[in-house]
């Protein structure tokens, strides 16, 4: 049971990802086949949140350019902005990542 609740929270990240980033390819930024590369790595990096119980998933944002990952949202240690990315870091697909995550204690 506990597998198939982590397969259903990472399938509903993958199509939150599509849906919320969306427009990219209509503004122009990126070509259709690098719009998939950036949304396959957010959804690989975001899949990486939700298995290290050490960062919450639902606190962080993940998106990606062009295989630059920029990480923003809140975490409640130092230990879990590093450890989300180094998790970035460490996915396949990622050259670079801008953490933006913000330190906030007991929140």
């Amino acid at each position: 049971m506990k597998q198939y609740a982590r397969a259903l929270a990472i399938a509903a990240l993958a199509g939150a990802t599509l849906v919320a980033s969306g427009c990219a390819v209509v503004r122009g930024q990126e070509s259709a086949g690098a719009y998939v590369d950036d949304a396959a790595t957010t959804t690989a990096v975001k899949a990486r949140f939700v298995e290290d119980k050490t960062v919450d998933a639902g606190a962080i944002k993940v998106e990606t350019l062009k295989g630059t990952v920029q990480l923003s949202g809140f975490a409640k240690s130092n230990a879990e902005k590093a450890q989300a990315e180094y998790l970035a870091r460490n996915t396949k697909g990622v050259r670079a990542v801008r953490n933006d995550i913000i330190v906030r204690p007991g929140g």
